[in-house]
């Protein structure tokens, strides 16, 4: 995604808001639309705070949020619930989609059914949608976070906080997922402009904090000289940073985290993390709901909506113009 794009998007929908509000009560005095939230999972602070937000959006237009979702991030388990959400016929669906390839089908079995689609945070296919190419661009629009940016971002942060040189790795949670994908492609970009920085092999850690932390020791074992890891998730972050810690290497070992629960504070102010990326979950939500009411109200919408960062660190971390972007558990 190309960051402008997403940043011009983001300002034309805020704008058009109020409008979409003011013009959307009168609609909604004749139909109370239905629009329903599916996350990755449901118990994560991420997907709790993106809540948050849609729920903000449907009160201010009168309309109804319906929010399911699977305990887990999991194909598998996604499926079935979306199944049971294209049986109630809501008026429009907000996804984050758990594979990029596996949720086309099921999500074109939605589209059939005359459900508008919008995916948030994740997407389905390249991300390209209503281009006539490819068989997952039929959603409308896709909301989420430049994760290419987001792992540019944390790639310069460490490369600061390491003195420009050293080895450092990606931990991740599997290939196939968009938003994990793009931010380990954006942390690599940036790193070749840093030529003394080796990055060494990804390691991925099914989203399992222990896996990660005894992969971090792993590739400790044989690299001494392991100078800091980039967790492309929060899971990802927090078992490295487990993992620093079990190595005696805390504050010697950097660790940059993507994603800011309440839990990272904690980190932050330990030294366990050295800095976290915060996006911004509620403003995917709010920008999602209001999205999928333009539509239903006849309005146009952008194919592509993006949100901000925020990089917290043990100076900000208390700050409330920073600690607001902690995400609500």
């Amino acid at each position: 995604m190309e960051r402008r794009s997403f940043i011009k998007s983001a300002a034309i929908a805020s704008l058009a808001a109020p409008a979409l509000i003011t013009a959307g009560r009168a609609v909604a005095q004749d139909k109370k639309f239905t629009i329903a939230l599916i996350p990755g999972l449901t118990t994560d602070a991420f997907y709790i705070t993106m809540r948050k937000g849609a729920e903000a959006a449907a009160k201010a237009v009168g309309a109804q949020l319906v929010f399911q979702g699977a305990p887990e991030f999991n194909p598998v388990t996604q499926v079935p619930v979306l199944d049971a959400v294209i049986a109630k016929s809501p008026d429009a669906l907000l996804i984050a989609p758990t594979d990029t390839n596996q949720l086309i089908q099921p999500l074109k079995r939605a589209s059939d059914a005359g459900i508008p689609i919008i995916t948030v945070d994740t997407f389905i296919g390249s991300g390209d949608y209503q281009t006539g190419a490819g068989d997952g661009d039929f959603p409308l629009s896709y909301i989420a976070s430049d994760n290419i940016l987001g792992g540019a971002i944390a790639a310069r942060a460490l490369a600061t906080a390491i003195g420009d040189k050293g080895k450092v790795f990606v931990s991740n949670v599997k290939p196939g997922i968009s938003t994990t994908d793009q931010r380990e492609q954006g942390f690599k970009d940036e790193m070749k402009k840093h030529p003394n920085i080796e990055v060494l092999e990804t390691q991925f850690n099914e989203n399992d904090a222990n896996k990660a932390a005894s992969q971090l020791q792993a590739v400790y074992a044989r690299n001494s000289d392991l100078a800091g890891v980039f967790g492309a998730n929060l899971f990802s972050a927090m078992g490295s940073s487990n993992g620093v810690q079990q190595a005696g290497q805390i504050g010697k070992m950097k660790v940059v985290a993507f994603d800011a629960p309440g839990s990272i504070v904690d980190s932050l102010n330990s030294g366990l993390v050295d800095m976290a990326i915060a996006q911004h979950p509620a403003e995917i939500g709010y920008y999602g709901v209001m999205s999928a009411y333009a539509h239903l109200t006849g309005n146009s919408i952008p194919t592509k909506i993006g949100t901000g960062f925020t990089v917290i660190d043990k100076k900000n971390v208390a700050d409330p113009a920073t600690a607001k972007f902690i995400y609500a558990e």
